[in-house]
């Protein structure tokens, strides 16, 4: 198989993952409180990338991370599993799964802010069309659903869902100062210290795994939302020669997501839902793809 073909397979079993994991936090958080959840995910995730690791024989590579390595790694692991998917799942537990979903999504936009406040990286002018049409996307899904069609939606399920976008942007925007570390080994070592703190804060949080179907469906979310994704997705980034195709497949995630909540979950989508999640799509889109080619050369590049 083309190297390329392998690329598609990749994108399309990430893709197809990421598409049945906001049904699955729903299923699992009528078994399990939003801590418990994470917990077992965050453990079956690891176990993911350990078999990863012995699979692509990089154990050596760990051995020779430094003291510092370890350090950041310690700290992106409080970052991510911890603190972003406590609150992504948290604000799963208080909101319909067709809002939480679309607002999780307008990472990229939220990431633009972060990389203008903390990176000094001044956004384009043009870029911010885009990002008005995805917080609009916003506007409309939070309001709309609430007003439009006249069903209430928790205000602290909002603002979380709006925290994890930036929770994640900060994450990836850390990340990818890691560029030195192979991305297996930095999923390893985050998921490693962040399921060890999980395993601390345990008895404090009362959490009670004695729910079968909960642990099944915790597990479920480690292995599709966490791991062979994440794996799936950095391996077709690797061995495609078109990452903008890569890119744009992963869009389809979210409008198969709503299709799934709808008949798994029974949620109606209303009418807003959809125009919200098209306007954030559009906007992120915009800004990859449209941005750069509407953006006119400055003088001192065309020379």
């Amino acid at each position: 198989m083309k190297e390329n073909n392998k690329a598609i397979l990749y994108t399309i079993i990430a893709v197809l993952s990421w598409s049945t994991v906001a049904t699955a936090f729903k299923i699992t958080l009528r078994h399990f409180t939003y801590f418990e959840m994470l917990l077992v995910a965050s453990i079956s995730a690891l176990i993911v990338f350990t078999i990863n690791l012995t699979v692509q024989k990089k154990w050596k590579e760990i051995k020779k991370m430094s003291a510092g390595q370890w350090r950041r790694m310690a700290f992106i692991g409080a970052l991510n599993p911890v603190a972003y998917y406590l609150v992504l799942f948290k604000s799963y537990d208080l909101l319909p799964a067709q809002v939480a979903q679309p607002i999780n999504y307008s990472w990229p936009i939220v990431l633009l802010i972060l990389l203008a406040l903390f990176a000094h990286q001044p956004i384009p002018k043009i870029k911010y069309i885009g990002m008005f049409c995805s917080l609009g996307g916003v506007a409309l899904i939070s309001l709309g659903t609430g007003g439009i069609n006249e069903q209430h939606l928790s205000v602290p399920g909002l603002l979380l869902a709006f925290l994890s976008a930036f929770f994640w942007g900060g994450y990836w925007m850390l990340n990818n100062r890691n560029r030195e570390i192979d991305s297996s080994i930095t999923l390893f070592a985050s998921f490693l210290f962040g399921s060890i703190y999980l395993a601390i804060a345990a008895p404090w949080m009362d959490a009670d795994l004695a729910s079968l179907p909960g642990v099944l469906f915790a597990a479920y979310v480690g292995i599709f939302e966490m791991g062979i994704p994440f794996i799936c997705f950095g391996l077709a980034i690797r061995k495609t020669s078109n990452p903008a195709l890569v890119n744009q497949l992963c869009y389809l995630s979210p409008f198969l997501s709503l299709f799934l909540i709808s008949t798994i979950l029974g949620e109606k989508i209303f009418f807003t839902t959809y125009c919200g999640l098209i306007l954030i799509v559009f906007g992120i889109a915009f800004n990859e793809y449209l941005a750069k080619t509407l953006t006119k050369p400055s003088k001192s590049e065309s020379r």
